[in-house]
C-alpha cells in the first residue's frame, strides 16, 4: 500500500508514523509518496519512499507556507488555491504513471491533496484520507470552520447562526470549483460535492481523524470518519536536548516549522512573558530543522530565563515539560495532548482558531484575549490543577487507544475484504 504526503511536516510525520507501523504487519508491504525534500524524513522512519515532484519543494514551501497570514482572505485564497491546483496536476500525472507499473490495492492520501485519491481511483486502488485536520470536514450540524472558532451555537439564534455559516461555507466552495472547473475536470474533479453531500475532495470510504474525540464537538459527520486520534510520530534529530533546571517549571513555547512571519513577534511575546515570569523558564522553539534565513533577529535584552533552541523534537523532549504555549497546529497539538500537558493557544492562521475553540472547550488551554496576556494565561494553566487533569484524562484515552493500532487494524480489515491482487500491484 502506498501512503501519499507533501512534505511538510504536519502532514508527512503523521503518513510516517502510520507507514512504520503498518511496515511491522506480515504480508503488508508499504510506501510512502512525497517529494524529495522528504526524503530524509522517510529514510529516517525506514520504511521504503519514492520521491515525485522533482525540483518542486521551493514552489511546495511558497504555496503552504507563505510570508503573510491567509486567514479568511479570498483572494489570498483564491491564489493559493490555484498555485496548488498547478502542482496537483503535475502531482497526479506522475501517480498515474508510478501506479500504471504498480498499482496499490490501496492508497492512504494527505486531505491536502485530494487529486492523489483521484489518482488511486482511476488506477483501480481504494484510497483513504488521512486527515490532520477533522474540524474542517463539513458536517450537516455544529459549526463550521474557518469562521474565526465558532463553538456550538445555542438555541435557535446559535443555531441558526451555524446554518448560516454552513450555508456561506458549501456556498464559497461551490464558487470556487465553478470558477476552476475546467482545471479540476482534468483532475478528475466533476463537483465539489457528491451526490449524497459528501466533499468530493475526501475518500467516500474512509476519512481517518487525526484528533481525539474527546475534543471534537458534537456534530453529523459523513459516515466514513473514524476519529483514531494523533499519530505521534517525529524523525530523529541532533539537536541537542534541552537543559531544563530540576525545581523549576518550564514552559515550551513553538509554533511549529510553519508561519516565519510569526517567529519575531513569538519571540517578542515570549520575552515579555518571561520578564512577567521570573519563576518559570520559557523554551522557545524556532521550528528550524536546518539553519534558516527567516529565523527572527536576536534580542537586545533577554531574560534569564528566556531560552531559545533551533528545534525541540516534540516525541523526545516535550513530555518533560509543564505547559505548552502553541498555536494550535495539529502536529503540536497531537503530541501536547498525548503528553497530558494544560496548553495556551494563540491562534494565527488556517485552522488554528478552531483548534483553540476545541481546546478550551475541553478544559485543556486557555486562549488569551490578546497576545500581550501570555504571562497571565501562563500563570492560569501552571496554578490550576483543573486544566492538568484535564489534559491526563485525555493522555490516557490516546495511550489506551494509540491511533497507528487503531488504523492497522482497519487496513488490515480492508486487506482481508479485498478481492486478490491484480498483476502490476503491489499487493497492499
Amino acid at each position: 500500500m502506498d501512503l501519499v504526503a507533501p512534505p511538510m511536516a504536519g502532514h508527512l510525520h503523521p503518513a510516517l508514523g502510520v507507514a512504520a507501523r503498518l511496515a511491522r504487519e506480515p504480508g503488508v508491504d508499504v510506501r510512502v509518496i512525497s517529494t524529495p525534500g522528504a526524503r530524509a524524513a522517510v529514510a529516517a522512519a525506514g520504511v521504503p519512499g519514492l520521491a515525485v515532484l522533482d525540483g518542486a519543494d521551493a514552489e511546495v514551501e511558497a504555496i503552504v507556507n507563505p510570508p503573510y497570514p491567509i486567514g479568511s482572505n479570498p483572494v489570498r485564497l483564491s491564489r493559493q488555491f490555484s498555485a496548488a491546483l498547478r502542482l496537483q496536476a503535475r502531482f497526479q500525472r506522475e501517480l498515474a504513471g508510478i501506479w500504471a507499473e504498480q498499482r496499490p490495492d490501496l492508497a492512504i492520501v494527505d486531505f491536502t491533496l485530494p487529486a492523489a485519491g483521484y489518482a488511486a481511483e482511476a488506477a483501480g486502488a481504494g484510497w483513504w484520507t488521512l486527515h490532520a485536520s477533522p474540524c474542517a470536514i463539513e458536517a450537516t450540524s455544529g459549526p463550521p470552520a474557518y469562521l474565526g472558532g465558532l463553538r456550538p451555537g445555542t438555541g435557535p439564534l446559535g443555531r441558526g447562526r451555524d446554518a448560516a455559516g454552513r450555508l456561506l461555507t458549501r456556498g464559497f466552495k461551490r464558487s470556487v470549483h465553478l470558477a476552476t472547473r475546467r482545471r479540476l475536470a482534468a483532475l478528475g474533479v466533476t463537483g465539489a460535492y457528491r451526490a449524497d453531500g459528501s466533499e468530493a475532495a475526501y475518500s467516500p470510504d474512509r476519512i481517518l481523524a487525526l484528533t481525539p474525540e474527546a475534543i471534537e464537538f458534537p456534530r453529523r459527520l459523513p459516515p466514513s470518519v473514524r476519529y483514531v486520534g494523533p499519530v505521534l510520530h517525529t524523525p530523529p534529530t541532533t539537536h541537542p536536548v534541552p537543559e531544563l533546571t530540576s525545581g523549576r517549571r518550564h514552559v515550551l513555547v513553538t509554533a511549529g516549522t510553519h508561519l516565519p512571519w510569526h517567529k519575531q513577534t513569538l519571540l517578542d511575546l515570549t520575552a515579555t512573558a518571561a520578564a512577567a515570569l521570573p519563576h518559570v523558564d520559557l523554551h522557545l522553539s524556532l521550528g528550524t530543522v536546518e539553519p534558516s534565513l527567516r529565523a527572527p533577529r536576536t534580542l537586545t535584552s533577554s531574560p534569564s530565563n528566556l531560552h531559545i533552541h533551533p528545534y525541540v523534537d516534540y516525541a523526545r523532549d516535550l513530555p518533560r515539560f509543564d505547559a505548552v504555549v502553541h498555536h494550535g497546529g495539529s502536529g503540536v497539538l497531537g503530541h501536547t495532548l498525548a503528553a497530558g500537558l494544560p496548553a495556551v493557544v494563540l491562534p494565527v492562521d488556517y485552522d488554528q482558531f478552531d483548534h483553540a475553540a476545541r481546546l478550551v472547550a475541553a478544559g485543556v488551554a486557555v486562549r488569551p484575549r490578546r497576545q500581550g496576556d501570555l504571562a497571565a494565561a501562563l500563570r492560569t494553566v501552571l496554578d490550576d490543577p483543573a486544566y492538568a487533569r484535564a489534559a491526563a484524562r485525555i493522555a490516557a484515552g490516546i495511550a489506551a487507544a494509540p491511533a497507528v493500532d487503531l488504523i492497522a487494524a482497519e487496513v488490515l480489515q480492508f486487506e482481508s475484504a479485498a478481492p486478490r491482487s491484480l498483476p502490476g500491484s503491489t499487493g497492499t
